[in-house]
């Protein structure tokens, strides 16, 4: 391998216990003239060897490291992996039709997303390295699953960082609508349109976990997107659900899911601000025994946190209003940059701030198909807590 990265003096440190990156400021030197997306050593600045990865100069991640061996970075070399994380995944769920196959730096594919969705697969790649490889990766997964199709859902911001453009559409076969199934409940998830990949996948588990807590209640479902909590607090016996999303298309889809289920006797959807909607139901004196509250991140990086910090008390203060004595807030945070003691400071500090008391019952993460690379916190990134409010 002709490129050669050599890491400043101690910098080698975190990389050594187990980190995939190494940042742009802690590069001593670059030997040869490697391109975005080419392969590089990554070298100790004594010169020992620390593992290969994918090079970007556009990026304040300069180096992703995919092994730790002197290995050929081709088809048997994505097949290993992405087979291991298949093992995982059947091992995990057995024969469910939706999933995360692929959790980028958790299963060492750093910059690389895969979904299933029955017979399809949807993909995102926040790395040049995987970008530029994704017609190798899709041939991976040809020879794995075989599936119908492929897509492509590469119009995240985070590609933006990487110097890669907006891109969205199918690599290999056709794309559909599919329905999939979890915990007993049909969705219709689109995987052109939808959120993410197509479907909130991270929150599977927690999704159940509210069943225990409504049965006989009136359930508020914040950001409900396609309907996932609510439709399991009324597939639980929930009195009455009602499920609000700023996403006219969300509430379209969430509707629809609870006709397939069933269920639209009990829940019923409507676009709404969240805020705004919030700060109505108050007025009119309305209560809720069970409340989940799902939003998208607040802090996008850093420099958002303070401003995410006060959003999300805000958004807390307004849930716990409209919560009787005894009631459930079920809250998730996926902004990484707040983390779990953050958390859990500003839905007491919002709880405290209307003279309530709450009580901690479960505190949880993202479905085991988003593994968390202890070595790595910016893979722990989900946040679920369910609190009793008194």
């Amino acid at each position: 391998m002709s490129a050669v990265v050599t890491l400043k003096k101690n910098e080698d440190r975190r990389i050594s216990s187990g980190h995939l990156w190494a940042f742009s400021n802690e590069l001593l030197s670059i030997e040869g003239n490697p391109q975005a997306g080419d392969l590089v050593e990554l070298k100790t600045h004594a010169g020992g060897f620390l593992g290969i990865g994918v090079y970007n100069p556009h990026s304040l991640i300069a180096v992703r490291l995919l092994t730790r061996e002197r290995e050929e970075i081709d088809f048997q070399y994505f097949r290993k992996r992405i087979g291991a994380a298949l093992e995982l995944r059947t091992m995990l769920f057995g024969e469910a039709d939706a999933y995360r196959l692929v959790h980028g730096e958790s299963d060492f594919l750093p910059g690389l997303i895969v979904d299933v969705y029955g017979r399809y697969i949807s993909l995102q790649a926040f790395s040049f390295g995987m970008d530029r490889r994704l017609t190798l990766i899709c041939d991976v997964l040809d020879s794995l699953l075989h599936p119908k199709g492929i897509i492509e859902r590469n119009e995240t911001p985070m590609r933006s960082l990487e110097a890669l453009p907006q891109k969205r559409g199918v690599l290999r076969g056709t794309a559909a609508s599919v329905e999939i199934h979890e915990h007993g409940i049909s969705y219709e998830v689109d995987l052109l349109e939808g959120q993410k990949t197509g479907f909130f996948l991270d929150q599977r588990e927690n999704r159940f976990a509210i069943r225990r807590y409504a049965r006989g209640t009136r359930v508020l479902d914040c950001c409900c997107n396609d309907g996932g909590f609510a439709l399991n607090a009324a597939a639980a016996g929930a009195a009455e659900v009602t499920g609000i999303d700023v996403s006219e298309h969300a509430v379209r889809n969430a509707t629809g899911n609870a006709v397939r289920n069933n269920l639209q006797d009990r829940s019923k959807f409507q676009a709404a601000d969240m805020f705004e909607y919030l700060g109505s139901a108050a007025e009119r004196g309305e209560q809720f025994d069970l409340i989940t509250v799902d939003p998208p991140s607040f802090a996008k990086n850093r420099k958002g946190v303070v401003r995410a910090k006060r959003g999300y008390r805000d958004l807390h203060t307004a849930a716990i209003k409209l919560l009787r004595p005894g009631g459930i807030l079920a809250t998730a945070s996926c902004s990484h940059h707040i983390d779990d003691g953050t958390f859990l400071q500003i839905v007491a500090d919002a709880a405290r701030s209307l003279n309530r008391a709450i009580t901690l019952l479960e505190w949880r993460g993202a479905s085991p198909d988003h593994p968390v690379l202890p070595a790595m916190p910016e893979t722990h990134y989900l946040k679920f807590g369910v609190f009793r409010v008194h």
